[in-house]
């Protein structure tokens, strides 16, 4: 046992994931660090650091060394570790200290360090090649000065990190470059390929700063105040009043005034009120949704027409915006096939580069072959064009492009795993309720047998006033329009997709499905008769039993969505096949995918539909797409697991992506980005490496020179930067 301090940095100049590793083999190499956690797409580091084997300051120091000057955030003492296992201890809200946020994230693109770099290597080499038109004899010393001021900073980082355990980095590839240049007497080269590289380590930066720019927008929506509604005195002389207070001071069940034009400052409920709100910012969504007394509400919407009075129900570090991100950057962790292959391809490239130019650079000339100048020259071309800075931020810059994208239009990606996998379904699974249909069923047909209609309704909202089954919720709404006083209940329990069973009155009742009624006795002809009709015609059916004793059927219907005929046939025509799995009977399960043009399996339990997502996944990848509560168990079993949901907790808990609009279209959106993603990662990849392929043939053969050498990466980068960035541009079915 050992009492460690957790600690949060944000880290400058992080900006792939190349530079992530770097620090990683830093922290494996640090006595008294676990835990660690190191996100490039955030510029942050978590790490848990026990100070009696390495002070804070060292780490940091190494850190700078590293070239990756950090700032500390949040410092949560005493935490106490089993080496190698969890964390327990305090909490991370309440023990934290040390806030701190000094960064260059608000520094303009100008002003930032690697800017600055760029800036003082180019104007290095120009005054180099201005100085060598005045004194030619003397310029090699103008270029040179211009090199080791431009390649001293990579030096030590490259010193740096070769103490630290990782010796084969880019920074040392392009330092051994620059000084073995200057040593056969091509210093105008060696200045322009420190120059170049200072370049693509500024485009790199630009990258992951635009792609972090759409989920800094995002936060940055929500108002930083609220008006916090106070109550004082009672009865004929109450009042309230409001008080400005900050947002991410409210706390859960507080009253708060939105006024028309103003953005909701929470998660809460509407207490009063009825207002159209814009929910771009959690859904993507434009178009305003009409909201009434008991609705969520989410912070950032826009609150367009009327006053309202919000309870709140989040905190400000826990609402679903606050959420969102979090899971985005979470989600920079999850890499797929893609980006482990690169990960792994990358670990043993560099050092087969420097044995390639080793070989180059040594062998011919021993063999006779040809002059050592011009050989020697060829290998250090050859570990510029070996550097895989490009490669290497080929897929991270794509990734983080999509989930970026993904957020700002309602579409919720954990991870890259899970954004490479939607791409590649070819079956696509759909719960009925609250998926393929609205979710909100109504009760549209009711017959009693030997007791009014009334009193049958009263004892089956009875039975169901336990369930948050949606079929239950429709009876008790319909009883509470029809000022039907719904008697209590005691023993309630439900059949797993059968029946709601209750003591109601001293009467035992359930409210079930046919084939549960028909379980417990066989139903007369007539009735049987009555429920084919009502199912036959798309409605789903409730019997209401008193032991084994019918005394009423409620007929239920659940409209399809108007959105997912349009999204089925569009998935077909992107080669994916869509199947309705459902507890329903199968009339009704039929009448339902007819409509739709799908196919359905019907009269379903969880362990069956557990049992045809094993049998569809074996013959290709399926995705699951449920309301993220019911189907649960589905959504783990898939290949890929969707939940549809607006930014419940759920939806965003449960599977690996989330539809946070309530709208079907958002799947074909998730098809679409995937692939997009997929085949911008195809492309920069091929960038990479054909660029790389052209120079390396074209030195070999003597055509290109070094400082063109460095193109093969840097204009890789550029290249690579370029295309992820069109990412972002990346359009919805709701793009406005």
């Amino acid at each position: 046992m050992n009492s460690s301090a957790l600690l949060e940095y944000r880290v400058s100049g992080m900006d792939c994931a190349s530079c992530a590793k770097k620090i990683e083999n830093l922290l494996e190499k640090t006595p008294g660090a676990s835990q660690s956690k190191v996100n490039f797409a955030t510029e942050t580091l978590r790490v848990a650091l026990d100070e009696q084997l390495t002070p804070r300051s060292q780490l940091e120091a190494n850190l700078r060394a590293l070239g990756y000057p950090s700032t500390l955030k949040v410092s949560i003492p005493e935490i106490v570790t089993d080496v190698g296992h969890g964390t327990s201890g305090h909490d991370h809200d309440h023990d934290a200290i040390g806030h701190v946020h000094a960064s260059e994230e608000n520094v303009p693109w100008y002003a930032t360090r690697a800017s600055k770099l760029v800036f003082l290597t180019g104007g290095l080499l120009l005054a180099a090649w201005l100085f060598g038109s005045l004194e030619p004899q003397l310029a090699v010393y103008g270029y040179i000065a211009a090199t080791i001021v431009g390649a001293i900073p990579l030096a030590r980082r490259a010193w740096a990190a070769t103490r630290f355990g990782n010796p084969f980095t880019i920074e040392t590839l392009v330092s051994v470059a620059a000084i073995g240049a200057i040593a056969i007497g091509e210093a105008p080269e060696a200045a322009v390929v420190v120059f170049f590289f200072m370049i693509g380590e500024w485009l790199e930066g630009i990258s992951a700063g635009r792609a972090r720019a759409g989920i800094k927008a995002l936060a940055a929506l929500t108002p930083k105040t609220a008006l916090l509604v106070h109550s004082c005195g009672e009865g004929a002389h109450a009042a309230e009043h409001t008080d400005e207070i900050p947002a991410q001071n409210l706390k859960v069940g507080q009253l708060v005034l939105v006024q028309p034009g103003a953005r909701v400052p929470c998660d809460g409920i509407i207490e009063t009120g009825f207002s159209s709100l814009d929910d771009s910012p959690v859904t993507g969504e434009s178009i305003p949704v009409n909201k009434k007394v008991g609705d969520a509400v989410f912070a950032g919407s826009i609150n367009a027409d009327a006053t309202l009075k919000i309870r709140v129900t989040k905190t400000a570090a826990d609402n679903t915006i606050a959420r969102i991100i979090q899971l985005v950057e979470e989600a920079q962790d999850g890499k797929g096939n893609t980006a482990r292959f690169i990960d792994r391809f990358s670990r043993w490239w560099t050092p087969a580069v420097f044995i390639a130019s080793s070989m180059v650079a040594i062998l011919p000339p021993l063999l006779g072959l040809g002059a050592w100048h011009d050989w020697i020259y060829k290998g250090v071309s050859l570990l510029l064009i070996g550097c895989p800075c490009a490669l290497v931020l080929s897929v991270p810059a794509a990734i983080t492009s999509g989930l970026s994208s993904g957020a700002r239009h309602g579409l919720l990606i954990k991870g890259g795993a899970a954004l490479e996998n939607i791409g590649t379904v070819t079956t696509i699974a759909f719960d009925k309720t609250g998926t393929l249909t609205a979710g909100k069923p109504v009760v549209t047909d009711i017959m009693a047998f030997g007791i009014e209609q009334p009193e049958m309704l009263r004892l089956a909202s009875g039975v169901e006033q336990s369930s948050s089954h949606p079929l239950a919720k429709a009876i008790l709404e319909y009883s509470k329009a029809q000022k039907i006083v719904v008697p209590s209940s005691t023993n309630a329990r439900a059949i797993q997709g059968k029946a709601a069973v209750a003591t109601v009155e001293n009467r035992e009742l359930a409210v079930g499905s046919p084939k549960y009624a028909t379980e417990l006795v066989p139903l007369e002809t007539n009735l049987q008769s009555k429920i084919a009709t009502l199912e036959n015609s798309g409605k789903t059916v409730v019997v209401l039993l008193e032991g084994s004793q019918p005394l009423g059927i409620i007929a239920i219907r659940n409209e399809p969505r108007s959105d997912a005929r349009q999204a089925i046939a569009e998935l077909k025509a992107l080669g994916i096949s869509s199947i309705m799995l459902t507890g329903d009977n199968a009339r009704t399960g039929k009448a339902i995918a007819d409509r739709l043009g799908l196919e359905v399996k019907a009269e379903l339990l969880p362990k069956d539909k557990l049992e045809l997502i094993s049998q569809y996944a074996a013959s290709g990848k399926i995705a699951m797409i449920g309301d993220g509560i019911n189907d649960a168990p589905a959504l783990a079993k898939a290949d890929v697991g969707i939940a549809m949901g607006s930014g419940t907790d759920v939806a965003l808990e449960t599977a690996d992506a989330a539809i946070l609009r309530s709208n079907m279209m958002g799947v074909v959106d998730l098809v679409q980005l995937s692939r997009a993603v997929m085949g911008n990662i195809r492309q920069n990849i091929g960038f990479a490496l054909g660029l790389k392929a052209i120079f390396l043939v074209t030195t070999l053969l003597g055509y290109t020179n070094l400082w063109m050498a460095i193109l093969a990466d840097t204009g890789a980068t550029a290249l690579v930067t370029a295309n992820a960035l069109r990412l972002l541009r990346f359009k919805s079915h709701f793009s406005s």
